[in-house]
């Protein structure tokens, strides 16, 4: 099994490549190849069921956010004017079928499915007292999550780990993806991201907030706020998330690349 994950990882499969020429923003290169393991449109599929589901949970609870509530109303505005900016870093989002819903719950979270369906919980907004920019930075690195398709990727090396190196060639032309979808599709809700993916979302999310308006400074407030909340979190080396510190320091880092497209749509 080591054999074929390192063997994937020889050949310069695991993550893309840069297409080549300069960009304004982030750098984080291409997506890992491990996601086309598992067909995209499959994994879409299975979101749009299992965020169905969760909205029909909550609006039995009577939990699920009203259309004309002021944050529901809120958070739709944030999203239309991130939303077009995500196209550039996945060209499937532009026939997403986007959602963006309010949970009361007093949870501090926030995330956005594959297919684009964003759900918010009330209680990061409420015990945050989070300003627009700073649910910029929260719904850009949910969003960055389903763009850079890292629930997708999670999966596909779930199936290449259980279907194993005697059938990898297979799987690498995609032959067994569907019977291996099925096994993870019910997972969308609880797949745990890598630090690496956690970091890449907070970049990216901070490039397209700042493309839309938001001011990329707010992800410093945001993760200091997010510190306080935390209190005895586990150190970063016993976490799967990069420490807030951490965080800081790498939006402090890349705040250079992101400020005059800020500044820019801010003019505009």
């Amino acid at each position: 099994m080591r054999f074929a994950i390192s063997f994937i990882v020889s050949c310069g499969l695991l993550a893309g490549t840069s297409s080549g020429f300069a960009r304004e923003g982030v750098e984080v290169g291409g997506n890992s190849t491990f996601s086309k393991l598992v067909p995209a449109g499959d994994v879409e599929r299975s979101a749009v069921q299992q965020y169905a589901q969760m909205l029909q949970q909550a609006a039995a609870q009577n939990a699920l956010g009203r259309d004309d509530h002021p944050q529901v109303q809120r958070l739709r505005a944030i999203a239309r004017r991130i939303i077009p900016f995500s196209y550039e870093w996945n060209p499937r989002a532009r026939d997403w079928k986007w959602e963006v819903n309010l949970i009361g719950s007093r949870q501090i979270n926030a995330f956005c499915m594959p297919g684009g369906k964003i759900a918010f919980y009330s209680g990061i907004l409420d015990q945050l007292k989070l300003s627009d920019d700073e649910v910029a930075m929260v719904m850009g690195h949910e969003i960055a999550h389903a763009l850079r398709e890292h629930a997708r990727e999670r999966m596909g090396k779930n199936a290449a780990t259980s279907i194993g190196a005697s059938v990898l060639s297979q799987v690498l032309g995609l032959g067994q993806t569907g019977q291996a979808l099925t096994n993870y599709g019910a997972q969308l809700l609880t797949l745990q991201f890598s630090r690496q993916d956690e970091s890449e979302a907070d970049l990216v999310g901070m490039e397209l907030a700042a493309r839309a308006g938001y001011n990329p400074q707010a992800g410093v407030t945001l993760w200091q706020k997010m510190g306080a909340a935390s209190g005895g979190a586990p150190p970063q080396w016993l976490s799967t998330h990069p420490s807030g510190s951490t965080r800081i320091a790498d939006i402090q880092k890349n705040l250079p690349k992101v400020m005059p497209l800020y500044e820019r749509a801010r003019k505009g």
